[in-house]
Protein backbone atom coordinates (compact mmCIF):
# COMPACT_ATOMS: atom_id res chain seq x y z
CA UNK A 1 0.00 0.00 0.00
CA UNK A 2 1.17 3.73 -1.14
CA UNK A 3 1.77 6.35 1.84
CA UNK A 4 -0.29 8.77 0.16
CA UNK A 5 -3.67 7.64 -1.17
CA UNK A 6 -6.79 9.96 -2.57
CA UNK A 7 -10.56 9.06 -3.25
CA UNK A 8 -11.81 10.20 -6.46
CA UNK A 9 -14.98 10.00 -8.49
CA UNK A 10 -15.60 9.30 -11.96
CA UNK A 11 -17.02 12.19 -14.20
CA UNK A 12 -19.06 11.56 -17.06
CA UNK A 13 -18.72 14.45 -19.52
CA UNK A 14 -15.95 16.64 -20.10
CA UNK A 15 -16.88 20.40 -19.65
CA UNK A 16 -20.11 19.72 -17.62
CA UNK A 17 -20.55 21.22 -14.46
CA UNK A 18 -17.22 22.34 -14.39
CA UNK A 19 -18.36 25.73 -12.55
CA UNK A 20 -21.18 24.14 -10.00
CA UNK A 21 -18.35 21.42 -8.96
CA UNK A 22 -15.67 23.90 -8.39
CA UNK A 23 -18.36 25.88 -6.26
CA UNK A 24 -18.79 22.82 -4.40
CA UNK A 25 -14.76 21.91 -3.83
CA UNK A 26 -14.32 19.40 -6.55
CA UNK A 27 -11.87 20.14 -9.47
CA UNK A 28 -11.39 17.64 -12.80
CA UNK A 29 -8.77 15.26 -13.39
CA UNK A 30 -7.75 12.70 -15.64
CA UNK A 31 -6.26 9.64 -15.29
CA UNK A 32 -3.89 7.80 -18.16
CA UNK A 33 -1.03 5.76 -18.65
CA UNK A 34 0.41 2.89 -21.10
CA UNK A 35 -2.34 0.65 -22.80
CA UNK A 36 -5.02 2.35 -20.53
CA UNK A 37 -8.05 4.70 -21.80
CA UNK A 38 -8.20 8.06 -20.41
CA UNK A 39 -10.16 8.62 -17.50
CA UNK A 40 -12.11 11.50 -16.40
CA UNK A 41 -12.44 12.12 -12.59
CA UNK A 42 -13.26 14.46 -9.81
CA UNK A 43 -11.11 15.10 -6.74
CA UNK A 44 -11.68 17.06 -3.18
CA UNK A 45 -9.95 20.52 -3.78
CA UNK A 46 -8.87 20.58 0.18
CA UNK A 47 -8.03 16.65 0.04
CA UNK A 48 -5.80 17.17 -3.59
CA UNK A 49 -4.00 20.21 -1.75
CA UNK A 50 -2.99 18.27 1.08
CA UNK A 51 -1.40 15.29 -0.54
CA UNK A 52 0.36 17.39 -3.50
CA UNK A 53 1.96 19.38 -0.93
CA UNK A 54 3.55 16.22 0.82
CA UNK A 55 3.65 13.51 -2.45
CA UNK A 56 4.15 16.50 -5.27
CA UNK A 57 4.81 14.92 -8.41
CA UNK A 58 7.60 12.48 -7.23
CA UNK A 59 5.55 9.96 -4.99
CA UNK A 60 2.85 7.25 -5.95
CA UNK A 61 -0.16 7.90 -4.78
CA UNK A 62 -2.60 5.59 -4.84
CA UNK A 63 -6.24 6.57 -5.97
CA UNK A 64 -8.90 5.08 -5.22
CA UNK A 65 -12.20 5.05 -6.81
CA UNK A 66 -15.85 4.92 -6.09
CA UNK A 67 -16.28 0.77 -6.47
CA UNK A 68 -12.88 -0.02 -4.55
CA UNK A 69 -10.36 -0.23 -7.14
CA UNK A 70 -7.72 0.90 -7.12
CA UNK A 71 -4.73 2.71 -8.94
CA UNK A 72 -0.85 3.29 -8.52
CA UNK A 73 -0.30 6.73 -9.96
CA UNK A 74 2.05 9.96 -10.24
CA UNK A 75 0.90 13.46 -10.06
CA UNK A 76 1.91 14.43 -13.58
CA UNK A 77 1.11 17.75 -14.14
CA UNK A 78 -1.32 20.58 -12.34
CA UNK A 79 -3.07 23.42 -13.46
CA UNK A 80 -3.52 26.42 -11.27
CA UNK A 81 -5.88 29.81 -11.93
CA UNK A 82 -2.98 32.20 -13.07
CA UNK A 83 -4.95 34.79 -10.34
CA UNK A 84 -6.15 32.82 -7.26
CA UNK A 85 -3.27 30.57 -7.59
CA UNK A 86 -5.49 27.60 -6.92
CA UNK A 87 -5.37 24.26 -8.32
CA UNK A 88 -7.97 23.75 -11.38
CA UNK A 89 -7.02 20.74 -12.54
CA UNK A 90 -4.95 17.83 -12.51
CA UNK A 91 -3.29 14.75 -14.20
CA UNK A 92 -2.77 11.28 -12.91
CA UNK A 93 -0.36 8.94 -14.78
CA UNK A 94 -0.76 5.12 -14.04
CA UNK A 95 1.99 3.33 -13.46
CA UNK A 96 3.13 0.03 -13.42
CA UNK A 97 4.98 -1.43 -10.69
CA UNK A 98 6.98 -3.55 -12.87
CA UNK A 99 8.04 -1.27 -15.02
CA UNK A 100 10.47 1.79 -14.95
CA UNK A 101 9.35 5.13 -15.29
CA UNK A 102 11.14 8.50 -15.61
CA UNK A 103 10.71 11.51 -12.97
CA UNK A 104 11.77 14.46 -11.78
CA UNK A 105 12.57 14.50 -8.08
CA UNK A 106 13.38 17.64 -6.26
CA UNK A 107 16.61 18.62 -4.43
CA UNK A 108 16.66 18.62 -0.25
CA UNK A 109 19.70 20.82 0.30
CA UNK A 110 20.51 19.93 4.05
CA UNK A 111 22.88 21.25 6.75
CA UNK A 112 25.39 24.07 6.71
CA UNK A 113 27.55 25.47 4.71
CA UNK A 114 31.07 26.11 6.17
CA UNK A 115 31.87 28.73 3.45
CA UNK A 116 28.81 30.72 4.30
CA UNK A 117 29.07 30.23 8.08
CA UNK A 118 32.23 31.55 8.35
CA UNK A 119 33.21 33.38 5.63
CA UNK A 120 29.97 35.33 4.66
CA UNK A 121 29.47 33.36 0.84
CA UNK A 122 26.50 33.21 -0.74
CA UNK A 123 24.66 29.95 -1.15
CA UNK A 124 24.24 29.04 -5.06
CA UNK A 125 21.69 26.36 -6.20
CA UNK A 126 21.76 26.07 -9.86
CA UNK A 127 19.48 23.37 -9.95
CA UNK A 128 16.22 21.69 -7.95
CA UNK A 129 15.22 19.17 -9.26
CA UNK A 130 16.86 16.31 -10.86
CA UNK A 131 15.42 13.65 -13.95
CA UNK A 132 15.76 9.79 -13.04
CA UNK A 133 14.48 6.29 -13.61
CA UNK A 134 13.61 3.54 -12.00
CA UNK A 135 10.88 1.12 -10.74
CA UNK A 136 8.19 2.90 -8.83
CA UNK A 137 8.93 1.04 -5.69
CA UNK A 138 12.00 2.68 -5.76
CA UNK A 139 11.29 6.35 -6.95
CA UNK A 140 13.13 8.86 -3.67
CA UNK A 141 10.47 11.64 -2.71
CA UNK A 142 13.48 14.15 -2.76
CA UNK A 143 17.74 13.55 -3.01
CA UNK A 144 19.23 15.06 -0.64
CA UNK A 145 22.25 17.10 -1.00
CA UNK A 146 24.85 17.60 2.05
CA UNK A 147 26.29 21.04 2.15
CA UNK A 148 29.17 20.83 4.69
CA UNK A 149 31.62 19.78 1.96
CA UNK A 150 31.18 23.30 0.88
CA UNK A 151 34.25 25.07 2.92
CA UNK A 152 36.03 27.17 0.54
CA UNK A 153 35.22 29.06 -2.57
CA UNK A 154 35.85 27.27 -4.56
CA UNK A 155 34.45 23.70 -3.56
CA UNK A 156 31.07 22.39 -5.13
CA UNK A 157 28.98 19.69 -5.22
CA UNK A 158 27.78 18.15 -8.39
CA UNK A 159 25.53 14.86 -8.72
CA UNK A 160 28.34 12.97 -8.95
CA UNK A 161 29.33 13.67 -5.13
CA UNK A 162 25.51 13.00 -4.38
CA UNK A 163 24.43 9.55 -2.58
CA UNK A 164 21.80 8.03 -4.89
CA UNK A 165 19.91 5.28 -3.47
CA UNK A 166 20.04 1.96 -4.88
CA UNK A 167 17.86 0.91 -8.17
CA UNK A 168 17.61 4.69 -9.08
CA UNK A 169 19.77 5.86 -12.64
CA UNK A 170 20.28 9.06 -12.67
CA UNK A 171 18.91 10.53 -16.17
CA UNK A 172 21.13 14.31 -15.82
CA UNK A 173 24.19 14.70 -16.35
CA UNK A 174 26.53 13.89 -13.69
CA UNK A 175 28.63 16.49 -14.12
CA UNK A 176 26.43 19.26 -13.39
CA UNK A 177 26.60 21.25 -10.54
CA UNK A 178 23.98 21.31 -7.49
CA UNK A 179 25.49 23.93 -4.95
CA UNK A 180 28.40 26.11 -4.65
CA UNK A 181 29.16 29.30 -2.76
CA UNK A 182 29.88 32.61 -4.11
CA UNK A 183 32.20 35.23 -2.42
CA UNK A 184 30.69 38.20 -0.31
CA UNK A 185 30.67 41.37 -2.44
CA UNK A 186 33.65 43.95 -1.97
CA UNK A 187 33.63 47.19 -0.95
CA UNK A 188 34.30 49.05 -4.12
CA UNK A 189 31.77 46.66 -5.83
CA UNK A 190 29.43 47.42 -3.09
CA UNK A 191 29.90 51.21 -4.09
CA UNK A 192 29.75 50.74 -7.89
CA UNK A 193 26.39 49.22 -7.39
CA UNK A 194 25.14 52.83 -5.67
CA UNK A 195 26.63 54.77 -8.18
CA UNK A 196 24.04 56.45 -10.26
CA UNK A 197 24.19 56.87 -14.13
CA UNK A 198 23.06 60.19 -15.06
CA UNK A 199 22.37 61.10 -18.26
CA UNK A 200 22.63 64.59 -20.51
CA UNK A 201 19.24 66.02 -20.15
CA UNK A 202 20.02 68.98 -21.75
CA UNK A 203 21.00 67.03 -24.90
CA UNK A 204 17.91 65.60 -24.73
CA UNK A 205 15.79 68.52 -24.65
CA UNK A 206 17.82 70.23 -27.21
CA UNK A 207 16.84 67.23 -29.79
CA UNK A 208 13.43 67.66 -28.70
CA UNK A 209 13.35 71.33 -29.14
CA UNK A 210 15.11 71.50 -32.60
CA UNK A 211 13.08 73.29 -35.02
CA UNK A 212 11.01 74.92 -32.57
CA UNK A 213 11.61 79.05 -32.15
CA UNK A 214 10.09 80.75 -28.84
CA UNK A 215 6.89 82.48 -29.45
CA UNK A 216 5.94 80.58 -32.66
CA UNK A 217 3.05 78.04 -32.79
CA UNK A 218 4.04 76.11 -35.84
CA UNK A 219 7.26 73.85 -36.17
CA UNK A 220 9.53 74.61 -39.21
CA UNK A 221 8.99 71.22 -41.18
CA UNK A 222 11.96 72.29 -44.01
CA UNK A 223 14.08 70.73 -41.86
CA UNK A 224 12.09 67.37 -41.79
CA UNK A 225 12.06 67.40 -45.14
CA UNK A 226 8.84 68.43 -45.48
CA UNK A 227 7.34 71.52 -47.82
CA UNK A 228 7.41 75.30 -45.72
CA UNK A 229 4.11 77.12 -45.81
CA UNK A 230 4.46 80.81 -47.16
CA UNK A 231 1.70 83.14 -45.87
CA UNK A 232 0.39 85.34 -48.19
CA UNK A 233 -0.39 89.02 -47.83
CA UNK A 234 -3.75 89.77 -46.62
CA UNK A 235 -5.52 91.63 -50.03
CA UNK A 236 -6.73 94.85 -49.92
CA UNK A 237 -9.95 96.31 -48.46
CA UNK A 238 -11.84 98.33 -51.06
Amino acid sequence: MSEFTLQVKTREQAGKDLHTMRKQGSIPAVLYGHGTKPQMLWVQYMDFSKLYAKAGESSIVEIISESGKKVNVIIQDVQADPLSSRFSHADFFQVRMDEKLEARVPLEFVGEAPAVREMGGVLLKPIEEIVVSCLPKDLPHTLSVDLSSLKTFEDHIQIKDMKIPAGVEILTEMDTTVALVEAPRTEAEMAALDEKVEGDVTKVEGVEKEGVVAGDVAVDTEKKGGNKEEKKAPADKK
